[in-house]
């Protein structure tokens, strides 16, 4: 394939290179997202009075099995508050969390449906709406909020929304009570019918992120690269000296980092896929996904951050695992199964201690990459998590009443401007759907009156 040379022109910055047209490294089939530099915005915006916007970003993450609630909840309330056990490791970045109590999903309840909690509630938590009960074919649910957002701001970037996963992928059978596993593993959907299906290997996401054309090309490139154990960098290095050249003194520096970044990623995904599963104990795709689940989180959140970063996408989800997940985690020394640690534990306080432990891991993966939003720099000179609204939660309160109430919920970052993070707030009982309504609102969506079982907004978030 010819490599296609760029035309950078300082001179025409303002009319060649508008801020929204979004720019790529390209060369033999593969295009590199680039973020936003200063030397291409229009002239009016560098160094003057007004500033471009920077985008806004939206994800929603769903930690399975409730949380123990003791070493959840903080202290105090307001502005005034002090982080609890199990957010310990989100101390860095208190000052862009909101712990938001007072939500429920009464749609994950068991109703007259019966037992089945776990797949209502990954069912419910981004769409407010009640499963139908099946493991047919015939599931129906509602349209998640994600993609409520994705349908009006989607067009702005070159993929509408990502969905990922660190869990299976299933899209039938029967999962939990006579509910369809299409439930218990996605939680966006396009429509009542149809889920979103997540990815939960970091290559094809990867692929799919940075690789140019349809399906048989990316593959082929890949496949090329693993042949010649080359980067995806070996491929535009030209046209990132030419552009390198024709960019300011903080420009070349952020290149660099940048590059120097997704060829750091790069690197401990292929490391990571040289400790994949043994052939004797599964071989379903060897070498594929990382072995360690913390390893796999962490690559997850790194992609979703470079998807950010690069304005890819400003919609996401994350589905850390799905509810009623039974995964060990002998690296923080718990053996036993998460699901079976939250069930019949009454007043153990050594099994509910394990569970809170477990909290205590997903929640610092959580900050690990909140801490690299904020690193990360938009050309306003903000940060991306500044310009972001990341939820973090579930639809199961106690893991072991399989509550639906007064629900975990953090939300981070600043929304551009548009929320008021660093505050505990205690809400009264209220749908969760308030607060994602809210959250659509300070996204740009128009004209949604309602969503789910939403009976208003939250007001200030």
């Amino acid at each position: 394939m010819k490599k296609t040379k760029p035309q950078f022109s300082r001179n025409s910055r303002s009319t060649r290179f508008p801020l929204n047209r979004r720019r790529f490294l390209r060369g033999l089939g593969i295009a590199l997202a680039l973020p936003a530099f200063e030397t291409f915005l229009p002239a009016a915006t560098v160094g003057g009075s007004t500033p471009a916007a920077a985008p806004k970003r939206i994800a929603f993450c769903s930690v399975p099995n409730g949380v123990q609630q003791d070493n959840w909840w903080p202290t105090g309330a307001d502005t005034d508050f002090q982080l609890n056990n199990t957010m310990k490791s989100l101390e860095p970045v208190k000052d862009q969390l909101q712990i938001i109590s007072g939500l429920d999903h009464e749609n994950a309840t068991p109703g007259p449906d019966g037992g089945g909690d776990h797949a209502r509630a990954n069912a419910t938590l981004l769409t407010g709406v009640r499963a139908r009960k099946t493991a047919g074919s015939d599931i129906s649910l509602g349209v998640s909020i994600d993609q409520i957002i994705a349908a009006q701001i989607g067009d702005q970037t070159r993929f509408p929304s990502l969905e990922l996963t660190c869990d299976k992928v299933r899209k039938a059978g029967q999962c939990d009570s006579g509910y369809s596993c299409a439930y218990l593993y996605n939680i966006s959907w396009r429509s009542a019918t149809t889920p979103m299906t997540p990815e939960s290997n970091p290559r094809f996401v990867f692929e799919r992120l940075f690789g140019v054309g349809p399906v048989g090309e990316r593959r082929d490139s890949y496949q090329l690269r693993q042949k010649n154990q080359t980067s995806v960098l070996d491929f535009i290095l030209d046209d990132a000296k030419s552009l390198r050249g024709e960019l300011g003194y903080n420009d070349r520096q952020k290149l660099d980092e940048y590059l120097t970044g997704v060829r750091s990623l790069e690197a401990r995904i292929t490391q990571a896929e040289k400790f994949g599963e043994l052939p004797e104990v599964a071989m379903a795709t060897p070498g594929d996904t990382p072995a360690d689940f913390g390893e796999h989180m962490t690559l997850m959140f790194e992609i979703l951050a470079l998807a950010f970063q690069t304005d890819s996408t400003r919609v996401a989800t994350l589905l850390l695992a799905g509810d009623g997940t039974n995964y060990a985690f002998p690296q923080i020394g718990v053996r036993e199964g998460h699901h079976w640690l939250t069930h019949d534990a009454g007043s153990d306080s050594a099994q509910w201690e394990k569970v809170a432990k477990i909290d205590q891991y997903y929640a610092s993966h959580f900050a690990a990459f909140l801490e690299k939003l904020k690193s990360l720099k938009d050309p306003d000179g903000s940060s991306v998590l500044d310009n972001s609204m990341i939820f973090y939660g579930g639809a199961i309160a106690n893991g072991n009443r399989h509550n639906h109430d007064n629900l975990p919920a953090i939300l981070a970052g600043s929304g551009g401007g548009t929320l008021e993070p660093g505050r505990y707030r205690k809400l009264s009982s209220q749908p969760m759907t308030n607060l994602f309504l809210s959250m659509a609102d300070r996204m740009g969506v128009k004209d949604l009156e309602r969503f789910g079982d939403s009976t208003g907004r939250v007001g200030s978030i």
